[in-house]
């Protein structure tokens, strides 16, 4: 695979729901704790069935060249050989985030 071919799989939590995205570029941001994602690959749907998440996903994502997302709210990165449909799943309540002093509530 061709370096500038090569595809990622970012799975991500925002928003306590799963962000699931296609990027051509991966790398360590220049602020301290993000992940930098570029250059995403949205699928050309060409069936009748229209899914709302990615929909949802390629109007949030649709004027942005690079984003850097929270290095602990990254669950995995994957390099793939096909793209798949990108993707927002709900988490519901069964999932707790890593404690962090930043988000704590105070009484």
């Amino acid at each position: 695979m061709s370096k500038s071919n090569v595809l990622y799989r970012v799975q991500f939590i925002c928003h306590n729901e799963r962000y699931e995205v296609y990027v051509r570029e991966v790398s360590q941001g220049q602020l301290f704790g993000f992940i930098e994602i570029a250059n995403f690959v949205w699928d050309a749907h060409t069936a009748l069935i229209v899914d709302p998440s990615h929909e949802k996903l390629k109007s949030e994502f649709a004027d942005v060249s690079r984003t850097m997302v929270p290095m602990h709210h990254v669950l995995r990165i994957d390099q793939v050989r096909k793209q798949g449909a990108a993707r927002i799943t709900e988490l519901g309540n069964k999932v707790t985030p890593f404690p962090s002093p930043i988000y704590t509530k105070k009484p």
